[in-house]
């Protein structure tokens, strides 16, 4: 197996963790150093650090019954772009864009995500509308049940 199908074997198996609400199968995945940029100006946007941050995130993605569906993945020696369709609803909040990813690979682990949203201003009012309520610091926010 060359080297970007192994970069690409670990993002997959990131999805499949995710798909399965397998915060296990995730960590598995992530090195220990592990960064993950979500974009925009809304309460889960940031820099997140480590796979206590990350696995909390979505973990709260989950509360809004997000899912993600890989469109595409390509690789080189250290890197995976990823583009999925993202999307979810709480209540009447909903969201159904795509994103892509761009992800470092370091020694068969995600060490650095990147995220870009295809409608950043609509990946912002869903955030908003889902969890703009009586917000604690980051990273208790995340951790939140």
């Amino acid at each position: 197996m060359s080297i970007e199908d192994q970069n690409m074997a670990v993002v997959r198996r990131f999805y499949e963790g995710y798909a399965a609400g397998d915060p296990e199968k995730i960590r598995e995945t992530l090195a220990d150093d592990v960064t993950w940029l979500i974009p925009g100006h809304h309460p889960l946007a940031g820099l997140k650090r480590g796979a206590e941050e990350i696995v909390a995130f979505f973990d709260q993605l989950g509360k809004a019954n997000f899912r993600a569906e890989v469109l595409s993945l390509s690789a080189s020696e250290d890197s995976v772009v990823d583009v999925h369709r993202g999307w979810g609803e709480h209540g009447d909040a909903k969201l159904d864009i795509n994103w892509v990813l761009y992800y470092r690979i370091r020694n068969g682990k995600i060490a650095e995500v990147q995220n870009f949203a295809g409608d950043q201003h609509a990946a912002d009012l869903f955030f908003w509308e889902v969890w703009g309520q009586s917000l604690k610091p980051l990273p208790d926010r995340l951790s939140d049940a």
